[in-house]
């Protein structure tokens, strides 16, 4: 993957208004006066000691030890925003150096970026005001900010306003959402090879894209045959799948797996540890499901956004590390840890004793 460079030394135009689009995303994400009320006092404090204790939780149960200890960051939703603005800069550094030189002659790229600026803002703002916690392993090397590789943040005022609603007692629902976060920061990191593999895919993505007004027709022409046929052309890989190559499909389909695996991997480790740490664990539970299944207007949006695939990554994985701890306990996933070669394909991940077959046979020759 390509190195990100620093805005400060670009020569070239980018293809979104990264200010404009953090301006939008602020204002759809909104304020929540309840965080800056009595009941916000206690956030950051709460989840530096719930974020030492989910840490040492994860690292017993799964085995993987981090480098470092994590740093609890509480945000507001502009916060959120503005470190996600950051981080998908850096990602889509790649593509940007592509398209550049090419935007730079373009009468027209001043529209586009900030029209690009305009929906990624959306985007983000929509998120933002339902998005719980997070770790982030895009943080760009160059990052001005006050948030590291570390960092573990929570949104502040989604966190307390979910409280609220369901009359959560915040030190167990707080403990609950950073055992989640915890175990996606021990897979990046406690896992030597993951974080540079996960981006290496990322970045076979981005760098690929080819931004072909004659490939852009095609996709459109791929997507109505589609239709046409009695098939939803987004439902497999959402819109990146219609841009694709045959050689991004491949590593879209990678990723995929790799993301389903981590999160189906991240709800067995949340949902085991929170049964005996997490008072009303099991109601919390139920509430997240629900919100991630929501249904009419916003489930419609969901799909436009992209969201809806998330949602199928946390139905598709957990119901394959549910299959393989059924089949040979919960250690049974550890294999996955090992080596690229040894995750599970998309396929396997609905064929989870196929998986299980293939990394003992792979054990058993190297011993």
């Amino acid at each position: 993957m390509a190195t990100p460079i620093p805005a400060t030394t670009r020569t070239t135009p980018e293809p979104v208004d990264w200010g404009f689009a953090e301006k939008v995303a602020r204002r759809i994400a909104g304020r929540e006066p309840i965080a800056t009320s009595y009941l916000g006092v206690s956030l950051q404090r709460d989840f530096e000691s719930v974020t030492v204790q989910a840490e040492a939780a994860v690292t017993e149960l799964t085995g993987l030890r981090p480098p470092s200890p994590a740093v609890a960051s509480v945000l507001d939703r502009g916060g959120w925003v503005g470190a996600n603005v950051a981080s998908m800069r850096s990602l889509l550094a790649p593509f940007s150096e592509r398209v550049g030189a090419r935007m730079a002659t373009s009468p027209v790229a001043p529209v586009g970026r900030r029209v690009a600026g305009a929906e990624l803002g959306f985007l983000l703002g929509y998120v933002a005001q339902r998005v719980l916690g997070q770790y982030d392993l895009l943080v760009p090397e160059d990052s001005s900010m006050s948030i590291s590789d570390d960092a573990v943040y929570y949104v502040g005022p989604n966190v307390l306003g979910l409280e609220k609603r369901f009359a959560f007692r915040p030190r167990d629902f707080r403990l609950w959402i950073a055992l989640h976060e915890l175990t996606h920061r021990a897979q990046f990191t406690g896992v030597p090879w993951l974080r540079a593999y996960f981006l290496g895919l990322v970045g076979e993505l981005v760098g690929g894209v080819e931004p072909d007004p004659k490939r852009l027709l095609g996709a459109v022409a791929r997507a109505v045959d589609e239709m046409r046929q009695g098939r939803n052309p987004i439902d497999e890989g959402g819109m990146v799948s219609l841009f694709a190559s045959p050689e991004q499909r491949e590593t879209l389909a990678r990723v995929q797996a790799l993301m389903s695996l981590l999160e189906g991997h991240g709800n067995a480790v949340m949902n085991r540890l929170g049964a005996d740490l997490v008072d009303g664990q099991a109601r919390m539970a139920r509430v997240l499901s629900a919100r991630r299944n929501t249904r009419g207007a916003t489930a419609l949006l969901h799909r436009l956004l992209g969201l809806e695939l998330k949602m199928k990554q946390y139905e598709l994985g957990e119901a394959f590390v549910d299959a393989v701890e059924r089949e040979a306990g919960f250690h049974a996933i550890d294999p996955a840890w090992q080596s690229p070669e040894m995750l599970p394909t998309l396929d396997e991940l609905s064929a989870p004793l196929t998986w299980l077959a293939r990394v003992d046979g792979a054990t058993l020759a190297t011993r």
